[in-house]
C-alpha cells in the first residue's frame, strides 16, 4: 500500500479523552477513531491488525478440531429467560442492550452466546454418538458498559472469538478445556505477548472452574496475584492465601468499654492499644435477589482484612434458595437512604456487634412495588480469619462502646455460616507453600475459558441419550478471546516515547519504505523496486511516497510501529539502504540486492 493513497492521518498531541498509553497511541497513529462513547471505527491499519489476530485465533482453533460458525447478534429474550440470566444481564449487571421490536417482542444484542448455542444443541444433538462437539465464531459483541473507557479495552461494541463445546461427561469436557488452555497459550505466544494464565471467578457466565489469560501491563485493570515459583496465579477476585498470623490478644477479661470517637479500626486499635488482628469487624451489606427480596448481610471478619465482594456475592448466590431466589441482582453497603427503608431505629455504625439484634429491621417487613420485601433477620456470615480468634475486641451495639476479651459461643454466638470472603493481597503466604510470598502484577484479561458443566443445558432442556438409552443433560464448556482487546493490549505492553512497537506477527505491515526526497529519481526508483520485490515475496510492505520531509516520515513510521523501516537515502551511493528495527532502534546498511532475503529471515525468526 502506498501511504499517499491511504486514509492516513496522525496526531501530534494526545487526545484529551484518552487515558492510557495504548488508547492515546492508537488514536494518534490513525488506527482508530471515536464515534461515540465506547464506539470506535477500525481504520485500515487497525483492520489489518485485527485480521491477523483473527487468523492466528482461527488457525489455533481449527487445529483443535473446533468448527467455525456464525451465530445471530440479535437474540430473543425468551432464551435468556429460560437460562435465568435475563434479569442478571438487564438489571443486575445491566450490560445488555435490550429492546422491543415492532411485534412487541423483547430482543437483545448479544453480549455473549451461551443461550443461542444451547438452543442450537438442544435442537440438533440427540445421541452420545454426536459428541463431543465444539463450535466457535469471531464476531461483534455488544455490552452497555456503565463507563466505557480505555479505547478498545472496555468498549460497548467489540470483536470477540467465543466458542462452546458439548460433551457426554466431565472427563470429555476437561480434555477440551486443556486443549483450549494450550490453544490460548499458543495464540498469545504467536501474537508476541507476555502473558500469564490465572485462576479466575466465573462471574455471570457461571460454571465450576475457569482460567483467565492475562497480558501483563501496568495499565491493566485486573490485579494478578502469583508466586515466584510459578505454582500459583489467580485474579484477585478469585485468589486465596494465608493471612499473617494474629498477634496475641492483650485482653484477658470480657468487659464493655467506653471508646468514644473510635468508629474506625485504626482509631479503635489506637485507643485500645491492640492490633487489628485482635479485632472482629462487622461489615453490613444489603443484597437484593432476583425475586425482589432484600436481605441484610452482616459479615464478621478479622480487623486487618477486607471483604472480597466477588467472593461474597458467590456465597450469597449459594444461599439464594433460602430466600426463594436464584441469583443476586445487587450487592451494596446500605447508605442512609437505603437504611431508612428498613431500619426500625438508627444503627450504631462503627460499633455494630456480630450479634446485633434483628429488631433493628422493621417488623413486619415491608412489601410492595417490585422490591418484594426485606427479610426480617440479618444473614450472619463469619470469615475464616475471625473464627479462631480468642479474647477479641468487637462492637458493643452501642455508639461509642466496644467489648473486649470476647470469645465465640461464650459471650457472642458464632454465626451460622463460616465462609472465605477475605481479599487475598500481596505479602500474604501462599496456600500451596507458606514459604512462598504472594506477589502482585497488573494484567489485561484477553481470554477466558470456563467449565460450564450443565448450568445451561439443565435450565434449557438440552439433553442427549447415552449408551444405556437414558436422557442426560449435555455437559458444556465456554471459551472466549477478545480479538480487539488483544490488539490494543499488544500496544499497551509494547511502546516507547516515539510510539507503538507492534510484534511482527500482528503488525499491520512488516516493513515501511521511506523515501527521504521524492525529487531524487534514484531514491524513488530503488524504493519502487524494493516495494514490488518485498510484497511479491510475502513481506507486507508500505511505501511512504508522500511529499513530506524525511523527519516527518521517520516520526510517522515510529509512531505506527511498523517493525522494519527501510530508508532509500545516502547509503544508495554505496548500493545500500538503511534498515532500522523498530523494537531495538538498531540501524544497519544492507545491500539493495540482500534486503528481501534479510527481511524474510528476520520475519521468520520473529514469528516462530
Amino acid at each position: 500500500m502506498r501511504l499517499s493513497q491511504m486514509l492516513f492521518v496522525t496526531l501530534r498531541d494526545d487526545p484529551a479523552d484518552a487515558e492510557i498509553p495504548s488508547h492515546k497511541l492508537l488514536l494518534r497513529a490513525g488506527y482508530i477513531r471515536r464515534i461515540g462513547a465506547g464506539i470506535y471505527t477500525y481504520l485500515p491499519l487497525m483492520w489489518r491488525v485485527l485480521q491477523k489476530v483473527s487468523q492466528i485465533v482461527r488457525e489455533e482453533m481449527n487445529a483443535t478440531g473446533a468448527q467455525e460458525c456464525l451465530l445471530p447478534q440479535l437474540q430473543p429474550a425468551e432464551l435468556w429467560k429460560e437460562s435465568g440470566r435475563w434479569d442478571t444481564y438487564t438489571k443486575a449487571e445491566g450490560i445488555m442492550f435490550a429492546l422491543t421490536d415492532r411485534r412487541e417482542q423483547q430482543v437483545a444484542l448479544g453480549p455473549t452466546h451461551e443461550e443461542v448455542i444451547t438452543y442450537v444443541a438442544r435442537d440438533m444433538i440427540r445421541s452420545y454418538r454426536q459428541l463431543p462437539q465444539h463450535l466457535y465464531q469471531i464476531q461483534t459483541k455488544f455490552r452497555d458498559e456503565i463507563r466505557p473507557r480505555f479505547g478498545l479495552m472496555r468498549g460497548r461494541e467489540f470483536i470477540m472469538k467465543d466458542g462452546y463445546s458439548f460433551h457426554a461427561d466431565e472427563e470429555s469436557l476437561k480434555k477440551t478445556y486443556q486443549d483450549m488452555y494450550q490453544a490460548y497459550s499458543n495464540i498469545l505466544r504467536r501474537a508476541g505477548l507476555a502473558f500469564r494464565p490465572v485462576e479466575a471467578d466465573s462471574g455471570a457466565i457461571g460454571g465450576s472452574g475457569s482460567t483467565e489469560f492475562m497480558v501483563l501491563a501496568e495499565a491493566g485493570e485486573d490485579e494478578v496475584l502469583y508466586t515466584e515459583d510459578g505454582q500459583y496465579a489467580a485474579n484477585v477476585e478469585k485468589a486465596v492465601s494465608l493471612p499473617v498470623d494474629a498477634k496475641p490478644s492483650p485482653f484477658t477479661n470480657y468487659e464493655k468499654l467506653e471508646t468514644p470517637g473510635t468508629e474506625t479500626i485504626e482509631k479503635m486499635c489506637a485507643f485500645l492499644k491492640c492490633s487489628p488482628t485482635n479485632v472482629v469487624k462487622n461489615v453490613l451489606y444489603q443484597a437484593t435477589y432476583d425475586n425482589g427480596m432484600t436481605v441484610l448481610v452482616l459479615v464478621s471478619i478479622r480487623g486487618d482484612q477486607e471483604v472480597n465482594e466477588v467472593k461474597l456475592t458467590n456465597e450469597l448466590t449459594k444461599l439464594a434458595s433460602n430466600y426463594g431466589a436464584s441469583t443476586i441482582l445487587k450487592l451494596a453497603v446500605p447508605d442512609a437512604e437505603a437504611q431508612s427503608k428498613w431500619a426500625a431505629k438508627p444503627l450504631p455504625l462503627g460499633y455494630i456487634a456480630p450479634d446485633i439484634a434483628d429488631d433493628y429491621i422493621s417488623s413486619p417487613f415491608t412489601k410492595g412495588g417490585t422490591e418484594g420485601g426485606t427479610a426480617p433477620k440479618f444473614l450472619r456470615l463469619v470469615d475464616k480469619t475471625a473464627v479462631d480468634l480468642k479474647n477479641f475486641a468487637t462492637g458493643a451495639d452501642t455508639a461509642g462502646y466496644h467489648v473486649v476479651g470476647a470469645n465465640w459461643n461464650q459471650q457472642i454466638k458464632l454465626p451460622d455460616f463460616t465462609v472465605d470472603v477475605r481479599k487475598a493481597r500481596p505479602g500474604d503466604r501462599a496456600v500451596h507453600n507458606p514459604q512462598q510470598i504472594i506477589q502482585s502484577a497488573r494484567g489485561i484479561e484477553v481470554g477466558h475459558i470456563f467449565q460450564l458443566g450443565t448450568k445451561y443445558s439443565q435450565a434449557m432442556g438440552a439433553t442427549y441419550t447415552n449408551e444405556q438409552g437414558e436422557e442426560k443433560p449435555l455437559v458444556m464448556g465456554c471459551y472466549g478471546v477478545g480479538v480487539s482487546r488483544l490488539a490494543q493490549a499488544a500496544v499497551e505492553q509494547s511502546y516507547d516515547k516515539d510510539g507503538i512497537i507492534f510484534p511482527v506477527a500482528i503488525a499491520p505491515y512488516h516493513a515501511i519504505i521511506c523515501i527521504p526526497n521524492i525529487s531524487d529519481t534514484k531514491q524513488v526508483e530503488v524504493a519502487e523496486q524494493l516495494y514490488t520485490e518485498l510484497n511479491s515475496s510475502g513481506v507486507e510492505t508500505l511505501l511512504d511516497d508522500r511529499n513530506e520531509r524525511a523527519g516527518v516520515k521517520f516520526k510517522d513510521a515510529d509512531l505506527i510501529g511498523i517493525p522494519f523501516r527501510i530508508v532509500t537515502g545516502k547509503a544508495l551511493a554505496n548500493g545500500k539502504v538503511e534498515v532500522v528495527q523498530r523494537k531495538t532502534k538498531e540501524s544497519q546498511e544492507i545491500a539493495v540486492e540482500d534486503v528481501v532475503s534479510t527481511l524474510k529471515q528476520w520475519i521468520e525468526q520473529a514469528i516462530k
